[in-house]
């Protein structure tokens, strides 16, 4: 077979009935179990001859990327909801309206172990997973493709697994880890400890930068290249605590000279920002980004959700981030205020705005955390201020190691709010949670809701899954 070009393999077209057929039936499955997904159900083809041709492949791969569902108007597992669940669990939002039943709940870190989100985050995510493990098993064993193409598409997917992991085991702790596609072993397994899960995203990442090549092979910046891998895993790496490799890996990025900070901060999640490490494109038919149309005002001057005072009174005089990133509505003479990151709720609203999964502002912080910690103050406050400087403000004073640590995570709260649970991680991963929820929270919060529960119905099907503490 004649080599193609990876370019011209990679533009291929992605929509093919064959393979479609597949993975709408793997989306539809009903879950039983950890997985219940038959290996061959009547209305699929086999795994071997989807993976014969080139075109399905590369279509089964976009399948993928559709999970993200930056088509459909409603939260999902990796579309808004980490970011919706995550900020009313910290100290970022409140929901108003009164026939919300489950936003209340985690803003009470109250979460019920029925909780719709919680069960169809934890059920989405391992129907993707399984999708991935298929696409996986399958590249390996093709010899329709390059091998160089192997190799990039091997990468992407394991960048998009272990973000997936990242953020499982950030909101439930030590989970199942599924890394191949044979569903009967997968249904019964247990819930792997903290640190294994990590292993596995570290394994993964580490094999995505020695996959992926430092350009991006397709438009915009929407499929992982080396530098995707090499921000995630400096991300990880700080939350590991491994201060060494995060400095390392983010300092890869941000020398790299693909990224930039955008000066003005309304041009950061916009289609094309130089920012974005990873940028995926708006595609929904009556809207663009998911939190651009759950933050945004509809059809009252009521916000759907509010910031908190906390987080309101987190911003400094005269930051700019403020006023670009933060949106107003009077209601009944009140004034509320809601994230307004992004602005658009119509599709066809101008300029477009893409959804942001990484971007350069983050690693700066991850890069300045990593510094203080390694106590190279006098770096670490550099790398601090070059956000805030973008932000308008000028340079920390903060000169003791623990100062320089206090003003990093209160950047992080300011730079990163509302974007992907961030908040909500660093307080746990710091030690912050209690003192912090406490006050916000007085006589709600409780520790054992830093992790969300196990939802009920899995527990019943998988006597292997054990409840996490206090539910």
């Amino acid at each position: 077979m004649q080599k193609l070009n990876v370019m011209n393999e990679l533009l291929f077209i992605y929509k093919r009935t064959l393979t479609l057929l597949l993975f709408l039936s793997l989306l539809s499955a009903s879950c039983r179990k950890l997985i219940s997904i038959p290996p061959n159900p009547p209305s699929q083809i086999p795994q071997t001859q989807v993976f014969a041709d080139s075109a399905d492949i590369q279509a089964a791969v976009a399948g993928i990327y559709a999970n993200f569902k930056t088509s459909g108007a409603s939260a999902s597992w990796v579309n808004g909801a980490i970011t919706i669940s995550g900020g009313l669990s910290a100290d970022e939002i409140r929901g108003t309206s009164s026939y919300d039943l489950v936003a209340p709940q985690f803003y009470k870190d109250a979460v019920l172990i029925d909780n719709s989100t919680v069960a169809a985050m934890w059920k989405q995510a391992y129907l993707d997973l399984y999708q991935m493990n298929v696409c996986l098993d399958g590249i390996a064993g093709t010899t329709a493709i390059s091998d160089s193409l192997k190799r990039i598409l091997t990468g992407q997917i394991k960048v998009i697994r272990a973000l997936y992991y990242f953020n499982m085991v950030n909101l439930w702790g030590g989970v199942p880890v599924v890394t191949n596609s044979d569903y009967a072993a997968n249904a019964n397994l247990p819930r792997a400890t903290t640190d294994s899960v990590y292993s596995r995203i570290k394994a993964d990442l580490t094999d995505a930068t020695t996959l992926l090549p430092a350009q991006y092979l397709s438009a915009g910046r929407s499929r992982p290249n080396l530098y995707t891998a090499e921000a995630l895993l400096a991300k990880v790496n700080l939350y590991r605590q491994d201060w060494d490799n995060a400095a390392i890996m983010a300092g890869n990025v941000i020398n790299s000279g693909v990224y930039g900070l955008e000066t003005n901060p309304n041009n950061v999640f916009l289609h094309g920002s130089k920012e974005a490490i990873w940028q995926l494109p708006a595609k929904g038919q009556s809207y663009q980004t998911v939190e651009g149309y759950s933050f945004n005002l509809a059809f009252t001057s009521l916000p759907p959700y509010v910031m908190t005072d906390a987080l309101l009174n987190a911003f400094e005089t005269g930051d700019l981030r403020k006023t670009a990133w933060v949106g107003s509505s009077v209601n009944l003479g009140t004034t509320y205020y809601y994230p307004h990151k992004y602005k658009n709720r119509a599709a066809t609203a101008t300029p477009l705005e893409d959804y942001m999964v990484l971007r350069l502002g983050e690693l700066y912080l991850i890069l300045a955390e990593a510094l203080a910690h390694k106590n190279q103050l006098n770096d670490a406050v550099t790398s601090l201020n070059t956000v805030r400087s973008r932000a308008g403000l000028s340079g920390s004073t903060a000169a003791t190691q623990t100062d320089v640590l206090n003003a990093i995570l209160h950047e992080r709260q300011t730079e990163l709010f509302c974007e992907w649970g961030n908040r909500w991680y660093d307080l746990k991963r710091t030690g912050y949670a209690d003192s912090v929820l406490n006050a916000e929270k007085p006589g709600i919060w409780q520790p054992y809701a830093q992790l969300y529960p196990i939802p009920k119905a899995e527990i019943l099907t998988n006597s292997f899954l054990i409840q996490n503490t206090g539910y």
